[in-house]
């Protein structure tokens, strides 16, 4: 005699089947909700559009997100996170600091010429989050990857920098990465403004390897040495 289905098929608890259909339904409309505002842009894209691609109601839209905003954001925090992982594998595979910095560097230029990137990100990330928000989510992805690339090369001196001077070092090379990486992405041609970063960063870079190379120290007042009496 034949077992019947109900044995043949492992029982799944309730509570478990229901949080891996939320977790899909959230996935979906995420998955969706990317391509569209790629496509079309934050103001180009409707809920209803979101839902019918998604294949879901706008109740199941609502049980995860309070709006569309908030459903841009969560979009936002994974191109972000996705992105600066590019970077992190990038920077993982060279030892050597000033070619981790290039690669670094070559890694966030790709990025920022990507449509999604460019359209999410750059282009309606700020307006849609507000300028503090935006620029929170920012540095919780990327700002490590900026963080990583200063201590390998400062680290190749001699200096004996306190931590506070290497955040300020950080701090200012994020907003300069910042500046390029939107310069980039609004660039009528992407890829030769992608060159132009590269050159001018490389050069900066170049002149630091140069200090390192010649031993030169690094003024007290940058190091966080007391000067000495006179």
């Amino acid at each position: 005699m034949a077992k019947s289905v109900s044995k043949l098929v492992p029982k799944v608890p309730g509570g478990s089947l229901r949080a891996s259909y939320s977790a899909s339904t959230k996935r979906a409309l995420v998955d969706v909700a990317e391509n569209l505002f790629a496509e079309k842009g934050y103001a180009g894209t409707s809920l209803d559009a979101i839902v019918s691609g998604a294949r879901v109601t706008k109740g199941a839209l609502y049980h995860h997100f309070s709006g569309k905003q908030a459903l841009f954001e969560s979009v936002f925090e994974r191109v972000e996170q996705e992105s600066a992982k590019r970077i992190q594998k990038a920077l993982r595979s060279e030892r050597d600091p000033w070619l981790k910095a290039l690669l670094g560097l070559r890694s966030f230029l790709e990025v920022v010429q990507e449509g999604t990137y460019r359209r999410i990100v750059i282009q309606d990330g700020p307006a849609v989050l507000g300028y503090e928000r935006y620029r929170e989510q920012e540095e919780r992805s990327t700002f490590a990857n900026i963080v990583e690339i200063l201590r390998a090369t400062l680290d190749a001196g001699k200096w004996e920098l306190d931590e506070e001077m290497v955040q300020t070092f950080a701090r200012i090379f994020f907003g300069a990465m910042s500046s390029a990486g939107e310069t980039v992405a609004t660039a009528t041609d992407p890829e030769a403004a992608a060159a132009r970063v590269e050159t001018a960063i490389g050069f900066l870079l170049a002149g630091v390897q140069s200090l390192v190379d010649q031993g030169i120290d690094m003024p007290s007042a940058f190091s966080g040495e007391d000067e000495p009496e006179k």
